[in-house]
């Protein structure tokens, strides 16, 4: 019998410890701490809110499903972000592979990213005041392929490796340098074009 912990109080470590011992309790309050997080990383990738939210959910199930599986070698977010991006990932092959072109031809979709792109040596918008920056993201973003936006993604926001990516997207190192290299020098040129537009010279 586990001891019972006060889960608003808990930490998510101690969270998850009594989660994988059977308390529904202390996983609900792990989705009410992160559920926003996870969400709004399937919106960065999908950019679709219903597609997002269900696929988070999704998430969530599968996380409890294998909660028995975390060995605590990584943050229990970390193991979660890897679940939402999986899923992600699978989700927009079967849509690339029944309609290839609806990435490009998506409707461009309410919201934003939920923080600016780190700075990198392209920024031609580093003195935009950041809601601006963020709808121009958001609207260049869209207008990218599956494979460029997707390695931005997982490089840019979620810090990880050309071999992690090359591992998750099915493809060599080298592709992914490639795309990320072409996919940075597009968002920068969309950005700049989206910076001319609103504000013209005089």
């Amino acid at each position: 019998m586990s001891r019972r912990i006060d889960v608003k109080a808990a930490s998510d470590q101690e969270l998850v410890a009594a989660a994988q011992s059977g308390r529904m309790e202390a996983y609900e309050e792990l989705v009410y701490r992160h559920r926003d997080k996870f969400y709004a990383r399937a919106f960065s990738m999908l950019r679709n809110e219903d597609e997002a939210l269900d696929l988070s959910q999704e998430a969530w199930v599968k996380g409890w499903q294998r909660l028995k599986q975390f060995k605590g070698n990584s943050g229990f977010t970390t193991w979660m972000t890897r679940i939402v991006i999986n899923l992600c990932l699978d989700h927009l092959r079967k849509r690339k592979r029944q309609q290839t072109d609806s990435i490009e031809q998506m409707e461009e979709q309410s919201g934003g990213i939920e923080r600016k792109m780190p700075s990198v040596e392209f920024n031609p918008t580093e003195r935009l005041e950041q809601e601006e920056l963020r709808e121009r993201i958001d609207q260049s973003m869209v207008k990218l392929s599956y494979e460029h936006r997707t390695v931005l993604v997982l490089h840019e926001f979620e810090g990880m490796e050309y071999q992690e990516i090359a591992d998750q997207m099915r493809c060599s190192i080298g592709t992914v340098m490639s795309r990320l290299f072409y996919a940075r020098r597009k968002l920068a040129s969309l950005l700049r074009s989206l910076k001319a537009e609103r504000h013209p010279p005089k």
